[in-house]
């Protein structure tokens, strides 16, 4: 960790202002985004839908966090396409002030008992709005971040936005922590869970102002000057690059790691229709703490894909996390505590994070300048799209009572993280081109099995 901290402090002033921009811009939209996750699992299913059926409250509440996931490829179309025409730091500074809005909104909704159906539609009208802006902002933040980037270095320095949404994750349940602790049930119920969502109002001011201070990135200024920047960057990248765009989206199937983890997990460990009746406490600590690992991981990951290539840790990390899947999800019908936290944090802080370390730099090198944030946050969302309802589609092919959990859900995470593995292995390497060769690269060329370049 501090051969970590010493390196990034060498960083030049750019390249550090650029990798500080995406870290907290990063770590406080998904602060904004994951709260959410947590609301939807503990909170949600009591205060915004009908009482009388616990299972359908928990399929609805999770569905709205699926909601989310709607708006995001719309969001990709349209804030990568701004993106490429209009600058990485422009969109993002955009991007953050509609999420923190959007996100202020949702701690001021009523509930269920006060103005029946409307709430869950106001709910899930605020989620579509922050899917839209979330999914500009890894997209624009690595462009930003890889093209300020030494060469050499690009997968050290961007895996550093990955560790600022780690920190969201963070923030995020950490802040409801002290409050479920503290408050009675009734209380946090009533008002508590609204405090974590008006802190976005915080989000919104540092947010601006950091982000303003970052200059526009050589890597885009010189496309500006020496060729027109097209119109529709979205119709280009599925034209120029779809053979990439396709694998980029097949390696997302990654994020199935994560939805099994913390969503669907805590809904299953958590939720009385399920009977195993955990405390809550146990998974708003687990996040932190599986986060925590990560935030420490990420960097060493990132300069370690720089080393020995993009590659291998997105094959590895996948394969080992969808693996152990199983053996989490039986220690949750167990009541094992111990196991299931321990299993957690390998699973998710660190074997997952052999994959998100690397994922950033690898898509951002997989599309030309021209359309590199398009092509990122496409591919990005539509991944996140396709995982994003596997928690209610958990809930139902293994409802409340099966005994077939750990195994049914956890071999269809396996089966995800097989096809995001098959879909690294078929990928060319990236980790050792030039910015300049970068923007030449025509992902569509088969590839060998072996994945030299050819």
């Amino acid at each position: 960790m501090h051969d970590q901290v010493s390196e990034a402090a060498t960083m030049p002033l750019m390249p550090r202002r650029a990798t500080l921009s995406g870290w907290i811009g990063s770590a406080l939209e998904y602060y904004d985004f994951s709260i959410y996750a947590s609301a939807a699992a503990l909170v949600f299913p009591q205060v915004f839908f009908p009482k009388g059926n616990a299972s359908i409250a928990v399929i609805a509440s999770l569905a709205t966090y699926g909601v989310g996931y709607l708006a995001r490829p719309l969001g990709a179309f349209v804030l990568g396409n701004l993106g490429d025409r209009h600058g990485r730091k422009n969109i993002l500074v955009f991007a953050m002030l509609l999420m923190g809005f959007s996100t202020f909104l949702v701690g001021a909704l009523p509930t269920y008992q006060q103005v029946g159906l409307l709430a869950p539609i106001l709910l899930v009208v605020l989620r579509l709005v922050q899917g839209f802006a979330v999914a500009g902002e890894l997209g624009g933040a690595s462009a930003m971040i890889v093209e300020h980037s030494p060469e050499g270095r690009r997968g050290f320095y961007a895996s550093f936005a990955l560790q600022g949404t780690q920190a969201g994750g963070i923030l995020a349940a950490a802040s409801f922590i002290p409050l479920s602790a503290f408050l009675p049930s009734a209380q946090f119920l009533a008002w508590g869970w609204r405090v974590p969502f008006f802190l976005s109002a915080i989000v919104v001011i540092a947010g601006f102002i950091i982000r303003r201070r970052v200059a526009e990135t050589p890597a885009f200024l010189e496309e500006k000057a020496t060729r027109q920047i097209a119109k529709a960057p979205v119709l280009q990248v599925f034209r120029e690059s779809g053979g990439a765009l396709v694998r980029a989206i097949c390696m997302g199937l990654a994020n199935v790691i994560g939805v099994t983890v913390v969503v669907f997990g805590a809904a299953y460990a958590t939720q009385p229709a399920y009977g195993i009746k955990m405390s809550p406490a146990t998974y708003l600590w687990m996040p932190v703490l599986a986060n925590l690992v990560a935030i420490v991981l990420i960097p060493f990951f990132g300069r370690l894909s720089d080393r020995i290539g993009r590659r291998p840790l997105m094959i590895f990390g996948p394969l080992s996390a969808g693996i152990l899947s199983f053996f989490y999800l039986w220690a949750v019908s167990q009541k094992n505590i111990a196991l299931t936290v321990v299993l957690a944090i390998l699973i998710f802080g660190v074997l997952y994070q052999m994959w998100n370390a690397s994922f950033s730099s690898f898509f951002q090198e997989l599309f030309p300048t021209h359309t590199r944030v398009t092509g990122f946050a496409v591919s990005q969302n539509i991944a996140l799209l396709l995982v994003a309802f596997l928690p209610s589609i958990f809930t139902l092919i293994a409802p409340p009572g099966s005994t077939l959990v750990p195994l049914v859900i956890g071999g269809l995470t396996l089966v995800l993280s097989v096809i995001s593995a098959l879909a690294a292995w078929f990928s060319r390497e990236t980790a050792k081109l030039g910015m300049n060769e970068l923007g030449v690269l025509t992902p569509a060329v088969a590839v060998p099995p072996s994945g030299k370049d050819s």
